[in-house]
């Protein structure tokens, strides 16, 4: 039995609306109670502070952030603005950021260590395209992303958490089989092993793409998935709240 938290992140991505987000609070507050888990909402930088304000049985997440000082650097945030409005929890190395806006292995790991050093935890993504899965590299990926997160951070990872989301799972109605996302999970945390046994067994490692009300426990019941980062079901706070209702202790 892991002495794990499981942890459950909404992962709003680019959706959202004052009304809209105000009404999905309420939602979530008047059945937050009693969760066996730990939940972050990572809300879109705008509402970042609105979402503070009204936020009742969860942390306050972003999706992103600058690995850059503050400075002139426009339409950046740096991780100083998030820690000034009250997240606790940033999302680095989303597949789509990776994907639409070219971030690199080492763009990532410079992001968790910024999130780090400002005190806050990171969500470190890791995943493998349905091209890499499909031509037997998916260990391949997965390893040499999470290495250039341990090279620069190490086992101060532990202190956040690492989130695997297979690309080709994310959005489009496919997910990995429990069997899938655990094997990969198993092969992440034993690369954390090798440099810090301690620090691997105290790591969250999280699955994401297409997690669901009618999936999340069999995938939640898996030796080394330690909760779920959740994007399009998260919308829905009933959805959402029935994923982290999945969870087993």
């Amino acid at each position: 039995m892991t002495l794990r938290r499981p942890l459950v992140a909404a992962n709003w991505k680019m959706n959202g609306s004052r009304g809209a987000n105000a009404a999905w609070l309420d939602a979530f507050a008047a059945r937050a109670r009693g969760l066996a888990c730990d939940v972050a909402v990572c809300a879109p930088y705008v509402y970042l502070a609105d979402v503070k304000q009204a936020l009742v049985g969860a942390e306050l997440g972003a999706q992103d952030v600058s690995e850059r000082d503050p400075g002139a650097f426009t339409g950046d945030v740096s991780v100083q603005m998030l820690k000034d409005v009250g997240c606790r929890w940033v999302i680095v190395g989303h597949s789509e950021r990776r994907q639409w806006h070219h971030e690199s292995d080492a763009v990532v790991a410079a992001k968790a260590e910024r999130v780090l050093q400002a005190g806050l935890l990171p969500i470190v993504c890791v995943g493998e395209s349905l091209a890499e899965r499909e031509a037997g590299r998916t260990q391949d990926v997965v390893r040499t992303q999470l290495a250039a997160v341990l090279d620069r951070i190490g086992e101060t990872l532990a202190r956040g958490a690492l989130a695997y989301e297979p690309v080709w799972a994310i959005g489009t109605g496919r997910n990995a089989t429990p069997q899938q996302a655990q094997e990969v999970h198993a092969v992440l945390r034993a690369q954390v092993a090798e440099r810090d046994p301690a620090a691997a067994a105290d790591l969250r490692v999280l699955y994401g793409g297409s997690v669901k009300p009618g999936n999340a426990g069999e995938l939640f019941a898996q030796p080394d998935i330690d909760g779920g980062l959740i994007g399009g079901a998260s919308l829905v706070a009933e959805d959402f709240l029935a994923i982290c209702a999945a969870v087993r202790t």
